[in-house]
Order: C-alpha cells, then sequence, then structure tokens
C-alpha cells in the first residue's frame, strides 16, 4: 500500500515539472518568435528608409518578399502578415532592446496595433501585461473603449500617465468608470427589464462583471441583509477589494439616479464602516450605478459627505468610439 502511494505521488510530481516545463517552453518560443518578428520589422522599415524600396520594388516591397520568403521558407509570410510584422515595428520602435522586452503573445500585438494611437498601443500593452489578459480580454476592453473611459476622467498629465504605466489602483477614484459597460449582458436597449433582471444577469455573467470592474475585486455576495431598527435593507452587491483592501457595495437602479439613492447608499457605508470591518479593512466604498444621472444632483447630494461614495451611469451598449475619440483630442490639445 506505501509503494503504490509513492509511486502515485511520483507519477503526480513528474505530471507537474512536464506541464510546468511544456508551459515554458511554449512560452519561450512566443517569445523568440514575438522578439523575430520586432526584427523582421525592422529590416523591412529600415531598407524602405534607404529609399531602396521605391527604387528596387517601387510600393510592391510586401508583395514581392511574401513570394520570396514563402519560396523559400514556406507558409507564414504572406503580404498580410507581414504588413503585421511592419506594424509590429513601428508600433513598438522605441523598444531600446528586444531581449525581455515583449511579455504578451504575438496574437496579442496583432489584437493592440489595431489601434494606430500610441498612447492606446502603451496602455492596452501595459494592462494586457498587469492583469495578464487572454486574447478574448483584451479584445472585449478594446470594444468597451476602457482607455478613453478611463482617461476622460483625468487631466492631461493623467492621461500621459495612464498610457505610459497603465491603470494603477492606488485610491478608491481609480476603480470608478463612468459610464460603466455592460454590453455582454445583451439586453436590448428598448427592453424594460427589472433591477433585479439586472442583477441576476451580472451574477450569471460574473466573469464579465469582474472583468469589466477591473483588478482586485473580489465577489463576497448578493443582496447582503442589514438589519437595523427592526428594518431590513439589502445591498444589491458586495465585493472585497483586494488592493484597497475595503469592501466595495454597489447598488443597481434601472432609471435615473435620485437624492434617495445616495442617501440610502451613504446608510450602507455606515454600517460596514462600524459593523463589517475589521481591524486591517479600510473604509468601505460605495457605487451607485444607474442607467442616468443629473450631474447638478449628484453634485449637491455628494456634497459635504465624509464616506466614499460615488455615482456613476452604466449602459447596456457599447460607447461610441468617434465620440469618445472626440472627447479625448480636446483633452489632449487644451
Amino acid at each position: 500500500m506505501k509503494t503504490t502511494t509513492h509511486y502515485s505521488a511520483l507519477v503526480e510530481h513528474i505530471g507537474k515539472l512536464l506541464q510546468q516545463g511544456r508551459s515554458q517552453a511554449a512560452q519561450s518560443v512566443n517569445t523568440i518568435l514575438v522578439q523575430t518578428y520586432w526584427l523582421i520589422g525592422q529590416h523591412i522599415v529600415l531598407f524602405e528608409q534607404g529609399g531602396q524600396e521605391k527604387s528596387v520594388y517601387g510600393s510592391k516591397l510586401l508583395e514581392q518578399l511574401a513570394k520570396d520568403l514563402t519560396e523559400r521558407y514556406g507558409k507564414g509570410f504572406s503580404r498580410s502578415n507581414l504588413f503585421q510584422i511592419r506594424q509590429f515595428y513601428l508600433g513598438y520602435s522605441k523598444v531600446q532592446t528586444v531581449s525581455g522586452q515583449f511579455k504578451l503573445s504575438w496574437s496579442h500585438y496583432v489584437e493592440i496595433l489595431k489601434t494606430n494611437h500610441p498612447l492606446e498601443i502603451s496602455f492596452y500593452t501595459k494592462q494586457a501585461e498587469k492583469e495578464n489578459w487572454s486574447v478574448r480580454e483584451l479584445k472585449r476592453q478594446m470594444k468597451s473603449m476602457l482607455f478613453h473611459r478611463l482617461a476622460l476622467s483625468k487631466d492631461k498629465a493623467g492621461v500621459l500617465s495612464l498610457a505610459e504605466k497603465g491603470q494603477e489602483i492606488q485610491q478608491p477614484e481609480d476603480i470608478i468608470k463612468d459610464p460603466f459597460v455592460l454590453e455582454f449582458l445583451n439586453i436590448p436597449q428598448a427592453h424594460q427589464y427589472l433591477e433585479t433582471e439586472l442583477e441576476q444577469q451580472l451574477i450569471t455573467n460574473l466573469q464579465q462583471f469582474l472583468l469589466e470592474l477591473g483588478k482586485g475585486f473580489a465577489f463576497i455576495g448578493r443582496q447582503y441583509k442589514i438589519s437595523l431598527g427592526g428594518k431590513h435593507f439589502y445591498v444589491d452587491l458586495v465585493f472585497y477589494h483586494r488592493i484597497l483592501k475595503c469592501f466595495v457595495l454597489i447598488d443597481l437602479k434601472r432609471g435615473e439616479l435620485s437624492h434617495q439613492d445616495i442617501g440610502q447608499m451613504n446608510l450602507y457605508l455606515n454600517y460596514f464602516q462600524k459593523e463589517e470591518n475589521v481591524a486591517d479593512d479600510n473604509l468601505p466604498i460605495g457605487i451607485v450605478l444607474g442607467a442616468y444621472k443629473d450631474r447638478i444632483l449628484v453634485e449637491y447630494a455628494l456634497e459635504n459627505m465624509t464616506n466614499q461614495l460615488f455615482v456613476s451611469k452604466y449602459q447596456l451598449y457599447l460607447p461610441d468610439k468617434k465620440q469618445l475619440e472626440h472627447e479625448l483630442q480636446k483633452l489632449l490639445t487644451y
């Protein structure tokens, strides 16, 4: 019996080592591939800049190169692939040394380069590295215009810092987006949904909701019961933020937000601060999410409030790309 147990342990250990080795080998191969593509792109661009493209091949350099490389080395060198390789070098041409610089897969870089804005390229690269996004998660964040939504809440210096370092969670304001985009729920705009339906859909799609909320959120529960003076109240969604070390309470409202909604969240925050927090917890954060909000009403409702309470919109569809780009451009040129 003892021998069998030891043998099973041996097989398990070998299996773990093989899995780890294969993972490291795949990562190493990917890193070498990405580095090689960067160098190939560099050679193509330097050839073009030397004027040899026009003198020898005119504007058909990539077409001719694709044909010759495919004949010599086989598949992988179509004109479209060479165009992406060339764009990859141009997008990351400021890399000083190739070794150790590229941490994402080639598929990640192909997606990121679908934007040609240097600030976006830098931000999505840093963020994908920080949060270990899959290619699918990266696509979703880019479609939802994450960079623009975060950038528009900052000044010009803040936008440049965001692009250079990615999103850094250091204070409660850093986890707020306006709007939060919930297009993954697939609720039609015209559908007359209830708040309970919205909440259930978020729970059903919790993984994608956590991606939208951002790094550090851990789900605690829904309809969290609070009992005060013989009355019962229920917080729609409760999370704990591992980085900020505090509870995050979210209340969902189907229509326009009111000052009563803000007052109710303030009550929840006071309760959590006194009844739920333990010694190492920081002050809780409250987020009231509604489909609409009156900025002046919200401003007056929040004035002189000491709790960390934020009011934000959500929308069930992807934001207007041109409008957000226009607003960001105004901010950067101001």
